[in-house]
């Protein structure tokens, strides 16, 4: 019993320890201001909204982006600007940057008027005759994925950042989706498709 409760112990100790610090991930966050905003909510729309994005999913981004530079592109994500900025990041590092950005509310965005019905039927339904997977199933009815399973907060995010992720994707630029989900419904994304979804989304919340 008494083993029991040791080990107990020790795991919640280690689930503690593997939490980012807000405060820690905030003074870390000053060399992110240039591009994703002070509050992280990046004024420049070629670059994400990280505010209110869940943790497990930054910090994956950032270990993916470090591989990337480290690997040559041949594993993880590769982008130019990242993943030099990730090669420097500890694990600690990346856990307080994950903690902070996560802790922040995202700023509001809306959907034109124009792309709503499409939107929403793409986003809802998918397409069965294309065999194009819903957007709702991963990411759910209001854009805000989950945290466990590791689908990322959608909503309220930059057009121009979402479509510029869905053609990577697209075209095998981007290859860091679990088990290449991903890459299989992008491919049958049609230009038209992947801009009505990209305006679609930034007011689902």
């Amino acid at each position: 019993m008494k083993k029991l409760a040791l080990i107990l112990s020790l795991l919640a100790s280690c689930s503690v320890w593997a939490q980012g610090n807000i405060e820690a991930g905030k003074a870390k966050s000053q060399t992110c201001v240039a591009c994703h905003g002070a509050d992280g909510n990046s004024q420049l729309a070629m670059y994400p909204k990280l505010a209110g994005q869940h943790a497990k999913y930054i910090e994956k981004q950032l270990k993916d982006l470090k591989l990337g530079m480290s690997s040559n592109g041949k594993q993880g994500r590769y982008d130019p600007v990242m993943s030099g900025m990730a090669m420097p990041l500890s694990e600690q590092d990346m856990q307080d940057l994950a903690a902070y950005y996560a802790s922040l509310p995202i700023s509001s965005n809306s959907t034109p008027e124009n792309v709503v019905a499409k939107g929403k039927s793409l986003y809802s339904a998918g397409d069965a005759e294309r065999g194009l997977t819903a957007c709702i199933a991963c990411h759910g009815p209001r854009g805000n994925g989950t945290e466990l399973s590791g689908f990322p907060k959608i909503s309220g995010q930059h057009a121009d950042y979402i479509k510029a992720q869905l053609e990577k994707f697209r075209d095998d630029k981007r290859a860091n989706d679990m088990n290449e989900m991903m890459r299989d419904i992008a491919k049958k994304l049609t230009d038209d498709d992947i801009d009505t979804l990209s305006k679609y989304v930034g007011g689902l919340h």
